[in-house]
């Protein structure tokens, strides 16, 4: 099983923890992201997502003035660098999210969405896939494309003509 590391977003579009929650809003949509990372003193505190916005305009708050750090969850779905992508998987289930703020060394260091994993999820599957297509034909990657032929292939039979 992977490592989700060499996975994880490491350049998180992030704003400062006094921007509000529109102006978060209005950077996903601009940026066709669902979550943003949250700064405070220069260091990521938080990861909000679009469910965070959500949830705190429908607890009433203005999203013209609420900042996002507001937005933050109590319980955030983190996760360490070395997590599997078993584990990450879980991760998201158990916090009915589908972004994870990554981890490491006790610092947020970047962001795993659902999208990012299901394409570590396949990746992984592909290599498993073309390693088996490998050993069951031989070891020889050029019969991976070309048609195999059978024992019992019959030559094409002559044409002849019945016409005098």
């Amino acid at each position: 099983m992977a490592c989700i590391a060499n996975h994880v977003v490491r350049s998180v579009i992030s704003l400062d923890e006094s921007a509000t929650c529109a102006e978060a809003a209005s950077l996903m949509a601009e940026r066709g992201i669902g979550s943003v990372g949250v700064r405070a003193g220069g260091r990521l505190v938080g990861i909000a997502t679009e469910r965070d916005l959500l949830a705190s305009a429908a607890a009433g708050r203005d999203p013209a003035v609420t900042p996002v750090l507001q937005a933050l969850p109590d319980n955030p779905a983190i996760i360490s660098c070395r997590a599997t992508e078993r584990e990450a998987a879980e991760r998201m289930r158990v916090h009915r999210t589908r972004h994870l703020a990554v981890v490491e060394g006790g610092e947020i260091v970047g962001v795993l969405s659902l999208l990012d994993l299901v394409s570590m999820v396949v990746e992984e599957k592909q290599w498993s896939i073309d390693q088996l297509e490998s050993y069951i034909r031989g070891g020889r990657a050029a019969q991976l494309s070309s048609p195999s032929r059978t024992i019992f292939a019959h030559p094409p039979a002559p044409v002849t003509s019945n016409l005098v």
